[in-house]
């Protein structure tokens, strides 16, 4: 499976996104954001977390112009796959990939801990590793976690079965706890919470390895 890592000014968890695609197995490549093209072959699109191009205006939103957002779009528009973590996450909803925003957490600090999360869905690559209500130990890093989405929009996700994973209890406010959600096509994943800094025990936790262990083992059967 090959993978490209997508990086911005900012950008601080390319490193940790590309140790554990690696340690799943895959092929990774770091990709400038502003090259205009993605390595040729590549099935997975992963933005990492951090603050890219320092969070200026909105969260993402400068990112989403980006010349490699551009081939983001249209790899995904493709039926590649994408997962967005954190920032990755706010870069996601600005270019329409997913839908919903966030904004500020709602007590209006940074949040820095690891927090239970409970696996929604398992019906996707990204999930499929997981058992359905399993509750993973996972850190959040964010200013910017607080999920939001109209009512239409909810009901939506609800009734497609596309909330991925939820806070078993919201650190910041987030929309029916929502802590990840997926695209129609379900090859596209963004969420808060960060599975590449739960990789192995010595961590804290290695909850998040079977994400990355699942979407190599998936798309190497394919």
């Amino acid at each position: 499976m090959r993978a490209a890592v997508i990086v911005f000014p900012g950008s601080n968890c390319d490193r940790d996104m590309q140790q554990a695609l690696l340690g799943a197995g895959a092929d990774v490549q770091m990709v400038w954001h502003k090259d205009a093209n993605l390595p040729k072959g590549v099935d997975l699109v992963a933005i990492p977390g951090g603050f890219s191009f320092g969070d200026y205006l909105r969260c993402g939103a400068i990112a989403a112009q980006s010349p490699i957002s551009k081939a983001v779009i249209e790899h995904a528009n493709r039926g590649g796959y994408v997962l967005g973590v954190c920032n990755g996450f706010q870069i996601l909803t600005e270019t329409g990939l997913l839908p919903g925003a966030l904004i500020q957490n709602a007590g209006l600090k940074f949040l820095c801990k690891t927090v239970d999360l409970i696996a929604s869905t398992t019906n996707s690559e990204f999930t499929r590793g997981y058992e359905l209500g399993q509750t993973l130990r996972i850190p959040i890093a964010h200013h910017e976690g607080n999920y939001r989405i109209d009512a239409d929009g909810l009901s939506s996700l609800k009734e497609e079965d596309r909330i991925a994973f939820r806070y078993a209890q919201t650190p910041n406010g987030a929309e029916d706890d929502i802590a990840g959600v997926l695209s129609q096509n379900r090859r596209v994943l963004g969420m808060m919470p960060h599975p590449e800094r739960a990789i192995d025990n010595n961590l804290g936790s290695s909850d998040g390895a079977a994400m990355f262990s699942g979407l190599v083992s998936s798309m190497l059967d394919a």
